[in-house]
């Protein structure tokens, strides 16, 4: 597979799961030009046969590697405005955006570990082997972390429509 198909495959689930990290779209276009900076460097040397999988795991490098380089973390209002996805309407358009918002947030509330078992898993439909080798745990831990991340946030989510229907 040349280089050019695997960004067109694989450039917007990168970029959004960047994005989810950083939380800043200029980051996360710098972080996504880097992980294919690396793919350039090393594509044509190696057979891959999970490349979506490899290319998480680099993004997920490069991206602890900013955050050392950098420090912190920034945190933007504005990201549901750089989601990419096809709205029916523009209710449903706003009501999605608000809903991924909140879970965005809500994700914030979990240990770094669990929010990225979800992330990878649920958001990017990587199979637990393979997000496992991206955070570079075991299996079971990884399975560890997604279970008690899913029930931490099912309580997040409850306690937060509970607030709000008051």
């Amino acid at each position: 597979m040349e280089l050019e198909d695997v960004y067109e495959l694989y450039m917007n689930d990168l970029y959004r799961y960047l994005l989810s990290l950083s939380q800043d779209h200029y980051v996360a276009e710098d972080l996504l030009q880097e992980v294919f900076y690396k793919a350039f460097i090393i594509i044509d040397d190696y057979e891959f046969s999970h490349i979506k999988a490899w290319l998480f795991k680099v993004a997920y490098h490069t991206f602890i590697d900013y955050q050392r380089k950098n420090k912190r973390l920034v945190l933007k209002d504005n990201m549901e405005k750089h989601l990419q996805a096809d709205y029916t309407t523009p209710e449903i358009n706003i009501i999605e955006k608000e809903a991924l918002t909140s879970l965005l947030t809500d994700l914030n509330y979990l240990k770094e570990n669990e929010k990225q078992a979800i992330l990878l898993s649920d958001f990017h439909e990587l199979s637990y082997q393979e997000a496992a080798d991206i955070l570079e745990v075991k299996l079971n831990t990884f399975k560890s972390h997604l279970m008690r991340g899913r029930k931490k946030l099912v309580k997040i989510i409850k306690e937060r429509v509970k607030q709000d229907d008051q």
